[in-house]
């Protein structure tokens, strides 16, 4: 131990007699090991962090997919993720396996919530449906009062509620006497019986974890079109924790029969074919520690695509280290020489090189953390532009430093282990003799080398930052089929303020004529959902005169309810036919508009669906609702995929079957305004003007449509950030590190290029020959990087979005701009050497 501390103190001594090199290693070290510290937070916090709960190896997860819940949660290719609330609690009464099976709302929910006898506004809260086991399942102990329990989930129970840290410090100042208070929550009194503990965010990590957690049989009173009891209706996540020494096969297989036992009651299964299908129909277990992973699946190929990026960025740091301290080794090879020569062992001589190469890492690692918490922020600032309680911090974690330790130890082996090699190896005579008039050595060999590998790598991050940039521009610039310009969005709930269905006439007309009559205002328009704002509602459809669709067959479409005004300001054209108009009120025959790709995908041999009927319950109700136009089509949910077939219906019209159990629907959610100029100053005009219509008619969010829109690209636009300044990171180094073997070599050749110039060569022909040895080893390197990168490329493809993966363009711009850099880097040295005095330079020699 004496010994490492001996040869610690002389590498610092060493390192601090050599301040230049000393500040440049470490800043090259600090940008490479903190830019894969940041992104390993990110890893860490997203992809390998488990639930802040007691035991949660225990956690067991029923279902591996999160599609919630496009056609009422109805599951692909047989495989069910999404189950009802009878179904959780067949399944939960027929697995004694579960030491506790627990249900939890698959979507999310917004509450109103206003404490009682307070002043102020109502506040826009996020909630979310549990079962009263869901605590004591995850294993959640309260920081004040008590949690829910089962006895708290039963029909007729005193409505309570449990609210989160977060919420309780962020809205209600942390005030203890919230425990034990009435809240009112969509107009119902609640009473809040706990908080829970700070470190808690939830069944899953998102964005916007849930600020109250409710009972699941209080949804019954909460919602005005209720999913409890509703056996096609499938809205719930389960996940349990097994008792000790359950293995998961037989279990998974015995939940699969009991699905498959439930299912058989219900109309969808009673038909043979569907009976048949019936035989396919599972469920999968997958691990619950990190509870329901929606973010996981979202960001964890995004991630995994930049940790591997900011590996390749730390490599090509290596590599300017790695040049850096083979050049002060070839520097001080005589002060080794001497050393070896008065007895001191080659081992010695590398342990002492190696130790000042790991001393040098750690110190980059050191000044990393601050570059990867500053890193760290920023990404969060890119990944979660809107988030109000991400439950991911940018200091360092206990992981985040053992991984930035760890690395740096890795670093400093790389960078160091070669060079210490070469310069411990060579030969004390020669050294002594000053054989610094050679010009080609195996160091130089090994310099070049690393020249290659560093444009190599460069080539590879610019192609990916180049193909990422203009998936990301096709992304951003696709024709959405609306217009984005001068729209406003504005999330509203009138059933949250107190209204009930006959008085939303009424509502409607006043929230129209009042933002009509707002200077500047163009056009008014209301809608059940307003497109991209990550809603899509489906159902099954049946067109009259059409066959029963089979149980495999696609019969689904999207559907919104709206305002005449509606699909005219978000730019929706008609085609053909007429659009919604005042006069399709409650009391008129049940209409509809349909998009292009619902008349393709239900008329596919050109029929004119105009005057044709359809509905939503099985063939009985075909002759419910006539189509009475055709619109544009445009896009509503998903901006990669193609515009879905689509309905439009009158904001308040009924159709006896089709629109049975969807009283809900009637709930205009989206208030959209067409404005006149910029948008600026607008929020306060319309938050008073729905406090003078109603001050319980609270502003859930508020928005452009261009924000909105723009908000879908949260991932993509991170990657394609974070790979592009990755790229010139890489881009500069690689410079760097051209520029220095080419300073080093001219350095080298000093006497003989004084020589040459001696005899008479021009200035001009030593240029060219510098120039020509550097660009040689580009060349060597994008020779290399080529093939590298299209290989690499085959990663990228799940990202790109209308972009070839080899991509002549952006491969041919790539490689103009690491020539060019190339040549800027060598042209400084080559001038240089071209100014080398041969006078000066013989009398050196």
């Amino acid at each position: 131990m004496s010994q490492l501390f001996r040869d610690v103190r002389f590498a610092l001594r060493q390192l601090r007699n050599a301040p230049g090199f000393t500040i440049t290693a470490v800043l090259t070290l600090a940008l490479g090991i903190g830019a894969n510290a940041s992104i390993f937070t990110l890893v860490n916090a997203v992809l390998l962090r488990n639930l802040p709960v007691d035991d949660p190896g225990m956690l067991v997860r029923v279902g591996d997919t999160d599609d919630c819940c496009v056609d009422a949660g109805m599951p692909n290719n047989n495989d069910y993720s999404l189950f009802a609330y009878d179904l959780y609690l067949y399944l939960q009464s027929n697995t004694p396996e579960f030491q506790s099976l627990a249900a939890v709302q698959a979507g999310r929910r917004t509450i109103v919530a206003r404490r009682e006898n307070r002043s102020g506004p109502a506040l826009p809260e996020r909630g979310e449906f549990v079962s009263g086991n869901y605590f004591q399942t995850l294993g959640v102990r309260p920081f004040a009062g008590r949690l829910l329990a089962s006895s708290d989930d039963i029909a007729g129970a005193p409505l309570v509620t449990a609210i989160s840290y977060a919420a309780w410090q962020r809205d209600y100042a942390g005030d203890p006497a919230v425990v034990g208070s009435t809240f009112v929550l969509d107009t119902h009194p609640v009473t809040v019986i706990g908080i829970t503990p700070e470190s808690f965010y939830g069944d899953r990590m998102t964005s916007a974890p849930p600020d109250f957690y409710v009972p699941l049989a209080m949804e019954a009173v909460l919602d005005i079109s209720p999913n409890l009891h509703l056996h096609d209706k499938n809205w719930l996540y389960l996940i349990g924790r097994v008792k000790p020494g359950t293995e998961l096969g037989p279990l998974q297989a015995k939940m699969s029969g009991s699905l498959r036992q439930w299912l058989t009651q219900l109309p969808q299964y009673q038909p043979a074919e569907a009976r048949q299908d019936l035989e396919e129909t599972h469920l999968v277990l997958t691990p619950g520690r990190a509870g329901i992973e929606y973010m996981q699946k979202s960001y964890g190929s995004g991630l995994r695509l930049l940790m591997g990026i900011s590996i390749l960025v730390l490599l090509i740091a290596c590599g300017n280290i790695a040049n850096l301290v083979l050049v002060r080794g070839l520097a001080r090879r005589a002060e080794t020489s001497i050393r070896m020569a008065v007895g001191a062992p080659r081992a010695t001589i590398i342990r002492q090189m190696l130790t000042e190469s790991l001393v040098l890492s750690l110190l980059g690692g050191i000044a990393g953390l601050e570059v990867a918490y500053m890193g760290t922020r920023l990404l969060l600032s890119l990944a979660f532009p809107r988030a109000s309680a991400l439950p991911i911090h940018a200091s360092p974690s206990p992981s985040v430093l053992a991984f930035a330790f760890g690395v740096s130890i890795l670093t400093g082996l790389i960078f160091g282990v070669v060079p210490a090699w070469m310069t411990s190896h060579s030969e004390p005579a020669e050294a002594l003799r000053d054989s610094n008039r050679s010009t080609k050595d195996g160091s130089s060999l090994v310099q070049r080398s690393l020249v290659v590998i560093q444009a190599a790598l460069s080539l590879v991050l610019l192609v990916g930052a180049g193909l990422l940039t203009k998936s990301l521009n096709h992304l951003e610039n696709q024709d959405f089929g609306v217009v984005r310009q001068n729209r406003l969005v504005i999330h509203i709930d009138p059933y949250k303020a107190g209204y009930k269905r006959g008085q939303l006439q009424a509502l409607y007309d006043e929230i129209l004529a009042r933002f009509h009559a707002l200077p500047g205002v163009e056009r008014v328009a209301l809608g059940y959902y307003t497109p991209l704002e990550g809603n899509n509602y489906m159902e099954t459809v049946s067109i009259q005169g059409h066959p029963v669709p089979g149980i495999h067959e696609n019969n689904g479409a999207s559907w919104n309810r709206v305002s005449p005004e509606f699909l005219d300001l978000i730019g929706q054209r008609l085609v053909r036919g007429r659009g919604i108009t005042l006069q399709d009120t409650p009391n008129a025959p049940a209409v509809a508009l349909v998009n292009q790709a619902f008349a393709r995908h239900f008329f596919p041999n050109g029929q004119d669906p105009i005057g044709v009927h359809f509905g939503t319950e099985d063939v009985q109700s075909s002759n419910e609702i006539e189509i009475v136009g055709v619109v544009a089509d445009a896009k509503y949910n998903n901006v990669r995929l193609p515009p879905l077939p689509m309905y439009f219906r009158p904001l308040l019209q009924m159709a006896p079957l089709s629109d049975a159990d969807q009283v809900g629907t009637l709930n205009a959610r989206g208030l959209m305004l067409q404005v006149k100029g910029p948008l600026d100053g607008f929020e306060a005009q319309v938050r008073r003007t729905l406090a003078e219509i109603n001050s319980n008619l609270t502003v859930i969010d508020y928005s452009t449509f261009d924000d909105q829109i723009s908000n879908q690209f949260g991932q993509e636009r991170l990657v394609s950030r974070l790979t592009l300044i990755f790229g010139i990171l890489a881009l500069a180094l690689a410079s760097i590190g051209i520029y220095g073997v080419t300073a080093y070599t001219v350095a080298r050749r000093s006497p003989e290029i004084g020589v040459r110039m001696a005899l008479g060569a021009s200035r001009g022909l030593i240029v060219n020959s510098i120039l020509r040895q550097a660009m040689l080893q580009t060349g060597v390197g994008l020779l290399f990087g080529v093939p590298v990168a299209l290989l690499c490329i085959q990663f990228l493809k799940a990202q790109l979005y209308e972009v070839r993966s080899v991509d002549p363009e952006v491969l041919s711009i790539s490689f103009l701009v690491l020539v060019l850099s190339s040549a800027l880097a060598t042209i400084i040295s080559a001038m240089r050497a071209a100014s080398i005095d041969p006078v000066k330079a013989l009398r050196t020699e």
